[in-house]
Order: C-alpha cells, then structure tokens, then sequence
C-alpha cells in the first residue's frame, strides 16, 4: 500500500510587469510561501509584459505552456504570483482544469493555518470571506442561465442562489467585523492601564521570519528569566499572528513594555491589513519601534521597504525607530562600526543586546532625574518601592533617615519632592 504524500505539488506562473527589479526575489518569496502552505513547487512559468493581459492575466500562448507543465509534473494546483481578478481565475479554472491559486489566497491560507487567539482567527476569517466575496459568482453562472431568454422577469436559480448567499456572507463579515471590534476595545482598555502606569511602549516591527519573537524571547530570557513569558517562535513564515506584550524590567529598574507583532510581506493584502488593525494598533501607539530587519537576508533592503511602506500604510511611519540588523552571525558581510539609528545582533545568540538596550535608554527614558532623598527609617513602603522602580547609585544610613542618591522617573521625583535634599 503506498503512503499518501501529505504535500500538494504546484507550478507557479510569475509575471515580470516593466521589468521590475525585484521579481526574482518575489518569485523566490511566493516559493517559501508555498512551501509554507505545505505546496511543493515543482515547475515554474514566467513572462515578461508590459500590462497584465484581461482574459487570464497572462499570454494565451503561455496558458499553453502551463498546461503542458501541469501535464508533465503532475501538478495539483497553479499559483499565481498576483491578485488574479474573478473573472481570470474563472477563465484559468476552466481552460487548466485544475485548481488555480493567488498571491493572496495564499496568505490567506497561511494566516488560517497560523491562527491560534480568537481574535486572529476572527481577523483571518473576516479577510477571507472579504476575498471570496466577488469570487462567489463563478459557482453559479451555469445554474444562471436556467432562466428565460433577456428580457425575462424571472432570474435564474444560480442568480438567485447567489445573492442569497452574498447576503449571507456580508452578514457573516459584519457580524465577525462586530466581534473583533469587541474585542478591540478589550484591547483598548488593557492599553489605557499601560498607558497610566506610565510605562514606555516598545513595538517590535519588521518583515516576516526577520527574527522579531527570538528577539523578544532573548530579552525576556536575560531580564525576566521567566520560561513562561517567552512566546512562540519558528523559523518559518507568518509564525506570529497575534500580539503579546510582555514588561522587560532592565537591571537600573527601569521598565518598559514590549510588543512582538505580525510580520509583514510585500503585497500584503489589503483586506488583512485591515483586519488585523486592531492589533496593529500596538504598533501606532507604541513610543518607539525597534524595526527587525534580517541582515542576512539578501534581499533586507526591499524587506526594509514594504515594513516602511506598510507602516506609512496604518499610520505609523512617524514613530521614533530604531533599526535593529539581527542574524549577523549567519550573514556573509560583516556589519558595519557604528551607526546613528542602527544596531547588529544576533538575537539567537542573544549577541548585541547591549548596544540595543543603551539606544532604547537614551531614547524613551529621558525625563529621568537623579537626585537625593533621605527616606526616614518608618517609611518602609516608600524605601522598598525606590528600591523597585528607581536606580539607586548610592546608601548612606544617617542618624534617623536612609541617604539614597538615585536616579527615578520626573513623575516620581515630584511625588516625593517633600523627601529630596540639597
């Protein structure tokens, strides 16, 4: 009896529109990202146009040439690397006879396998019905031409059919719509107590798989040492799809929260992006971002491009940054001395982190005053709490009071001014 192969095999069709520089390296991405789907790629077709053709987006010459590979490697399903309309999906379905696939539907597919909260499998479920939507209409069109010749006032079964179900599947997308807004407003009051704890917020950006859960992990490992705060993380695509924050409390006793988002991935769909909003926005309302860029990646530069892009897209590109190149232990140029705005770790090696926390300190952390307070030995509370939450440089014990030089927050310098000293 032969084993069922638990993977389906694919031919994926690029088209290279004027030219574009960065399309060896998007045909390489929609390969990983099939991969990702558990599609094995086992043939691939391009072109090269200067528009996008209506009928099947490409040349009818090279449908031929893809139904010969379909023939020859025995494919399951076609990829596209690009949104196909309705209407050229229907007519590449039924010209290929097999099953035709879009960028899109893709990682759509992908963030449905990922989805583990309520939360993102509402996201993902909501931006999925969005892309089907228009699509409903070729699994009907033969059952519409039951009807009567034009003219008739009767409509078809299929007609009918299908505005039932459009109906039914705006009123699924409005409903789950509601519950992620809901849900978002959980979220809201969860980040209003942040907010007045006056801790700074520090969102982790960046392109998918760049390393930004082994990055959050490597700080809660060295600054929490707590196993049960470390998220998930994996070397593949897309593997956080939800938002954790986690408080990183550094060994002056300053703190600040820090949030592992979803990646991003050129050509994101725009129906994810604004499904997954809510939780983007972490990110829009965070005090600095630290934007995670593979430096091993050869293609980082254009990764480095869509994070900015899609920043800008959800109205965040004007938070202080703070680029933070990871993975140099497997890149094959060496990093530069120094720079301004940049850092290069290894996140997995938990390597560079210091440079890092010494640019995040300078930047969210500069309404700190260092000074003296002479606590008196009857306000333990007080003491202990300096202890927590304020650098102390300096002890002295006097004759009734604690001399401490340290170093704390504005806000907590004028709540206990009455204790400060010359």
């Amino acid at each position: 009896m032969t084993q069922k192969m638990d993977f389906e095999k694919a031919i994926i069709v690029g088209v290279n529109l004027n030219a574009r520089v960065d399309f060896e390296d998007s045909m390489e991405e929609l390969d990983n990202l099939a991969q990702a789907c558990n599609i094995r790629v086992v043939g691939r077709i391009d072109q090269n146009l200067r528009r996008a053709q209506p009928q099947f987006y490409i040349g009818s010459g090279k449908v031929d040439d893809v139904r010969i590979a379909i023939e020859a490697y025995d494919a399951d399903l076609v990829v596209f690397n690009h949104e196909l309309t309705p209407s050229q999906l229907r007519n590449l379905e039924k010209e290929l006879n097999i099953r035709v696939v879009d960028r899109t539907n893709l990682i759509l597919e992908i963030f449905d396998k990922r989805a583990k909260t309520r939360e993102a499998k509402l996201q993902v479920e909501a931006a999925h019905l969005q892309y089907l939507l228009p699509r409903l209409i070729g699994s009907y069109e033969s059952l519409g031409r039951q009807s009567g010749g034009v003219g008739t006032k009767n409509k078809g079964v299929g007609e009918k059919k299908l505005e039932l179900d459009r109906r039914k599947v705006e009123q699924k997308i409005h409903e789950l719509n509601k519950e992620i807004e809901l849900i978002g407003t959980e979220r809201n009051t969860q980040r209003k107590r942040r907010a007045e704890s006056d801790l700074p917020n520090i969102a982790l950006v960046g392109y998918t798989n760049a390393g930004k859960s082994t990055l959050m992990n490597a700080m809660v490992d060295i600054y929490t040492k707590n196993d049960s705060k470390r998220v998930f993380e994996k070397d593949m695509l897309f593997a956080t799809l939800e938002t954790s924050v986690r408080q990183i409390k550094l060994p002056d006793n300053k703190r600040f929260t820090l949030s592992d988002t979803v990646g991003f991935v050129s050509e994101l769909p725009h129906d994810l992006v604004k499904a997954f909003r809510a939780t983007l926005d972490e990110v829009k309302n965070a005090d600095l971002l630290l934007h995670v860029i593979d430096f091993s990646n050869e293609n980082h530069t254009r990764q480095m491009a869509v994070t900015m892009e899609t920043l800008k897209e959800i109205g965040a590109d004007q938070i202080p940054m703070i680029q933070v190149y990871n993975k140099v232990d497997l890149a094959t140029i060496n990093p530069p001395e120094a720079e301004k705005d940049a850092v290069y770790i290894s996140a997995k090696q938990k390597k560079g982190l210091d440079p890092l926390i010494d640019k995040i300190k300078a930047i969210v952390f500069t309404d700190y005053i260092t000074c003296k307070m002479a606590i008196p030995y009857d306000e333990g509370k007080l003491f202990s709490y300096l202890n927590d939450y304020a650098n102390i440089l300096d002890i002295k014990y006097e004759e009734f009071t604690t001399l401490l030089t340290l170093e704390c927050a504005t806000t907590d310098y004028k709540k206990y001014m009455t204790y400060v000293v010359d």
